[in-house]
């Protein structure tokens, strides 16, 4: 009896201990896209408990569009949203409190149809350009400078430009509306893989600006008061993102689990956005505060306070110290 007893007595405090244990681990709300990019390594992380390996619970709040993602984010009702840098710098020169944590270095480029006669960007001239991010789009505002620096040529006045949605871009490039088109990367490699041919990447056009490609445009964002409370949560979660795309980069295996959400209509788009996800990852480690600064200056340069605001140097505290 007395054995039953302890036996008893001995599973009530494990149980007791186990629910305190998860009452102390800290939850991160994720406000994403509910068909984002980032669901590739947030569902990776949840599918192979990389979060609670990492001392977190993880938990995806899907939205509709960027905005409502960092409206939750001000607002509250989310911990974490998904953005670049150029943007968090804006918001920390505003007053906010938010940190950014480096995800993904993935850029856009340039591309034409497949025949196309065109083979530089002068040949763009007078030609019709389809865009996806507005005016100040940090693509085509890298390839402007690019235009201009090698060839002095002023890609924005000599060419028409179609702003619009990522998909739209990819559907008129398509079918022929416009000669080129800028977009997103994942519809790039769908285009690249429908037999579009790369004129000119942003990485390609950053090296000879000066720039660093290795600097990470997107990230996960934090407020700095939620780091502060839960001491260590940054790290945490940058740890739980490298040890998913570690995951992705090595085994092809790991994807089969993500295909299903990728939106790939046939093997060549699987095939293509797998591997420019991959050259995506950025290196391990903090982000190098001397190159993005001068990405910065640069972006300030060229898009103004429409796209910086008054962050036009880098402002303390704006990236997490992770490793």
């Amino acid at each position: 009896m007395n054995i039953l007893i302890r036996t008893i007595a001995t599973c009530a405090i494990t149980i007791a201990g186990a629910a305190m244990a998860f009452a102390d681990t800290p939850t991160i709300r994720a406000a994403v896209l509910k068909i984002g990019t980032v669901n590739w390594e947030l569902n990776t992380i949840l599918d192979n408990g990389f979060d609670t390996a990492h001392g977190f619970k993880l938990e995806r709040q899907d939205f509709a569009d960027n905005g409502a993602t960092r409206v939750a984010l001000d607002g509250g009702g989310a911990d974490l949203a998904v953005a670049d840098w150029i943007w968090v710098a804006r918001q920390r020169a505003a007053g906010k409190d938010y940190v950014f944590i480096p995800y993904s270095r993935a850029v856009g480029s340039i591309v034409v149809p497949a025949d196309s006669p065109v083979q530089s960007l002068p040949d763009l001239a007078g030609k019709k350009i389809g865009i996806a991010g507005g005016p100040v789009d940090k693509s085509w505002l890298i390839l402007q400078a690019y235009a201009k620096q090698e060839y002095g040529f002023d890609l924005a006045a000599g060419t028409e430009q179609v702003f619009a949605a990522p998909p739209l871009v990819m559907k008129a490039a398509f079918s022929g509306e416009v000669d080129a088109a800028v977009n997103f990367w994942h519809f790039l490699a769908k285009m690249k893989a429908a037999g579009m041919r790369e004129l000119v990447s942003v990485e390609s056009a950053s090296i000879a600006l000066g720039l660093d490609p290795q600097v990470p445009l997107l990230g996960y964002v934090m407020k700095e008061s939620f780091i502060a409370e839960n001491p260590g949560i940054a790290q945490a979660l940058y740890a739980a993102s490298r040890d998913a795309k570690e995951l992705l980069l090595s085994d092809d295996a790991a994807w089969d689990a993500v295909r299903p959400i990728m939106n790939a209509k046939n093997d060549a788009q699987f095939e293509a956005l797998r591997a420019d996800f991959r050259a995506g990852i950025p290196n391990r480690g903090a982000v190098n505060e001397e190159s993005a600064d001068k990405l910065l200056q640069l972006m300030a340069e060229l898009g103004g306070a429409k796209l910086v605001g008054s962050a036009t140097s880098m402002p303390a505290g704006l990236f997490a110290g992770v490793e």
